[in-house]
């Protein structure tokens, strides 16, 4: 008895990639080995497909062996033949019982999908080719689902992507269910999704569309006034928040979460802690109204590195259906860190103890920030850690200054004087502000710098708060600056 994978075993390849094209398989650049377990996974595979096995001769059309032996082993070899027949018949049983074992080697029954569960999660490719629904979250769970690499590939599936659809039991020794077929993604129909653009292929431009974060009657929120009169932030912003230990980063963010929540609504904003104390995410978590995806400190680095991928390319795969995304991560120091601990070693070692390929991920990440010109922008604000004492630190600042196209500059010297918000108005700004105000916010903005830049870094700071709590709003206080001739 020869089981389903040896009679496959015995077919020519152009036999067997005529078969894969039959049950939607992608044979492109398969080794025989692996265009037989694709096949066998694929669910339109039967049996019956299969050419009926010859006596003497294999489904190919090829002789067997003892067909092509001379004669005089012919003669009297009737019981050599019945010899070997016995031997490969013990050996097909052995590899039937083994392939039972797998769970396959036998028709599977024909499977009702109207009973089957549905379940929903964000897709993670391996760089194996196949992949897991995530369905509890950022991380491997126990509600996981398997995807098979030819279910990614004929549906051109994408990391990041929110995949639902009927998911089979697991057989035999496998771990996990398996998805039996895509229903949606990302909401929309699977041959619809696979229309879609590649985010690579999008063009990026400046940011041109303005992100207010002044809160209307909420004249007392300093942080978002300075910030739109120093360092405005637009659609597509890739903003660097320099700041270090305890000079009120965590507060700032928070206000930026909110103000864009409140004054863009049309937003989606991921709020993205690594390597985070967990009270810190728990208050995070309460305090916006965002996704929060995180991962904290007493984790490993690898649960970091997953964490911080998955989330971007769930960004990306909004972003390529014309969605306005705000990512607020906290912090791209620790994120190089984690890097650093869970990268291969490449033996070529910068000061401080940073590996040179750790930082690619962490500048892919930050670089993905960008306004697409076909619609839709990734807008990304992150902490850079600094005066931390820390050298691998001050490297990984470096090689991140003047990535950005915003600087956000804390001072710690003002904030141990109790001056909030803590804002270094000479460091801070924005690149093509003129795009972001217009012309007479800019002269207006022009003029307040001037004055204040006159001034020492506090007394300035302490100067611009006392004249923004005497008004209600911003456009009110470049009003009293144009009329004092400022």
């Amino acid at each position: 008895m020869t089981t389903t994978r040896a009679r496959l075993q015995e077919l020519s390849l152009a036999n067997l990639r005529k078969m894969a094209g039959e049950v939607d398989v992608d044979h492109d650049g398969l080794q025989k080995s692996k265009l037989i377990a694709e096949i066998l996974e694929a669910e339109k595979f039967d049996e019956k497909m299969l050419p009926e096995p010859s006596s003497n001769g294999d489904s190919d059309g090829e002789p067997k062996a003892e067909a092509r032996q001379s004669g005089g082993q012919r003669q009297g070899g009737q019981g050599g033949r019945g010899q070997g027949q016995g031997q490969r018949q013990g050996q097909g049983q052995g590899e039937g019982r083994r392939r039972r074992r797998r769970g396959g080697g036998r028709p599977q029954e024909p499977i009702d999908e109207s009973e089957l569960e549905v379940r929903e999660g964000i897709l993670d490719i391996l760089p194996e080719g196949y992949g897991f629904l995530r369905c509890t979250g950022y991380l491997p769970g126990d509600k996981d689902v398997y995807v098979p690499a030819n279910l990614v590939r004929k549906n051109r599936l994408r990391k990041g992507d929110i995949v639902s659809g009927p998911v089979r039991p697991a057989r035999g020794q496998e771990k996990f269910p398996a998805l039996y077929r895509p229903a949606t993604v990302n909401g929309m129909d699977p041959e619809e999704a696979a229309k879609r653009p590649k985010f690579s292929d999008l063009t990026p431009l400046f940011p041109d569309q303005r992100l207010r974060l002044e809160v209307e009657g909420m004249g007392g929120n300093l942080t978002a006034r300075i910030m739109d009169l120093i360092s405005p932030i637009g659609k597509g912003q890739r903003g660097l928040i320099v700041s270090p230990p305890k000079a009120g980063k965590t507060t700032v963010l928070k206000d930026i979460a909110n103000s864009i929540t409140a004054n863009n609504p049309e937003c989606y904003l991921m709020v993205v802690l690594v390597d985070e104390r967990p009270e810190e995410v728990t208050d995070m978590q309460r305090s916006v109204k965002g996704e929060v995806v995180y991962s904290t400190f007493d984790r490993p680095a690898e649960e970091h590195t997953q964490v911080s991928e998955l989330a971007i390319e769930r960004a990306k795969r909004l972003v390529e259906a014309g969605t306005d995304v705000v990512i607020v991560l906290d912090s791209i120091t620790r994120l190089a860190r984690a890097h650093n601990l869970a990268t291969p070693a490449s033996g070529r070692i910068l000061s401080g103890g940073v590996d040179s390929t750790a930082l690619y991920p962490p500048k892919r990440f930050f670089g993905a920030a960008r306004n697409i010109e076909e619609g839709g922008s990734l807008t990304i604000m992150a902490t850079a850690l600094v005066d931390t004492g820390s050298r691998m630190d001050e490297v990984i600042f470096e090689e991140f200054k003047g990535t950005g196209n915003m600087e956000l500059r804390l001072d710690r010297k003002l904030a141990d004087k109790r001056i909030y918000p803590a804002i270094d108005i000479e460091q801070s700004g924005t690149r093509k502000e003129e795009l972001l105000f217009s012309p007479d916010e800019l002269t207006e903005v022009w003029k307040l710098r001037r004055v204040l830049l006159a001034l020492e870094p506090g007394a300035s700071l302490e100067l611009l708060i006392d004249r923004l709590r005497s008004t209600k709003s911003n456009a009110e206080f470049l009003a009293s600056v144009a009329k004092s001739g400022q």
